[in-house]
Order: C-alpha cells, then sequence, then structure tokens
C-alpha cells in the first residue's frame, strides 16, 4: 500500500532530513573534537594505525560510522558521570543537588536525542530498503 509519487514513491524531504541529521552530528562532533584536544590526536593515531586500503575504501562511510560512534561513546560518558555524582550524592560527597539533577537531566536529554536520531537513521533505512523492490 504505498503511495507513488514523482520522487519514486520517498517522502518528500526524507533524504533530505537525513542529510540534515547527518550534517548536525558532524557539526556536535566537531565542536567535541575542538573541546577536547588531546582525544582528537588519539582518534587521530587510531585512523592511521588502520589498514591503508580499508581507510581509503570507508571514505565519508567510516567518518559518519566514526562520529555516530563517538557520540554514542559521548552519551554513554555523560550517563556515566550523572550516575557517578548520583552515587556521590548518595554518600553525602556531594552536597549540590542542583549539581546532580542537572546532570541526570543532561543524561536524560542526550539519551532521547540518540534515541531520535537511530529513529531516524531506522526509518531511512526501512524507507531505502522500500524503494529498492
Amino acid at each position: 500500500m504505498s503511495t507513488v509519487n514523482g520522487s519514486g514513491g520517498a517522502k518528500p524531504g526524507g533524504l533530505a532530513d537525513i542529510m540534515a541529521l547527518r550534517q548536525q552530528i558532524l557539526e556536535r562532533s566537531e565542536a567535541l573534537q575542538q573541546a577536547r584536544p588531546a582525544q582528537t590526536g588519539a582518534v587521530e593515531d587510531a585512523k592511521s594505525s588502520a589498514p591503508t586500503g580499508v581507510a581509503q575504501a570507508n571514505g565519508p562511510l567510516g567518518d559518519f560510522a566514526d562520529t555516530l560512534s563517538g557520540a554514542v561513546d559521548n552519551v554513554s560518558a555523560i550517563q556515566k558521570r550523572s550516575s557517578d555524582m548520583a552515587a556521590a550524592y548518595e554518600r553525602g560527597e556531594v552536597t549540590d543537588v542542583t549539581q546532580v539533577m542537572l546532570a541526570r537531566q543532561e543524561s536524560s536529554v542526550a539519551f532521547e536525542a540518540t534515541l531520535q536520531v537511530r529513529n531516524k537513521l531506522l526509518s531511512a533505512y526501512q524507507e531505502i530498503m522500500r524503494m529498492g523492490g
């Protein structure tokens, strides 16, 4: 029950939405890399140690995968920090409940954003698979 329109059945703006999300992820990744120059050096070392054929074959896809992986790692670090702060508050080590609540909110927002990106990517993948038939 798919409707056919001038774009071959794809939702209007579907690909544009994905590209916009990709651009946002790239911009956030760039901002994170600028904020953490020491971590950037480690990423460059890892890229340089990869086999030459693999690094060249991946191109933009490899960059996107690296960006996505970095974003997930960042969310994981935010969640761990929030959990650590909550545990420290429970032990009485942190007395500023505002910091704990802000860390928990930041963790929640980061997770929700990651979930939304995942949903958009899954939706785009399903749309592409429908176009192949």
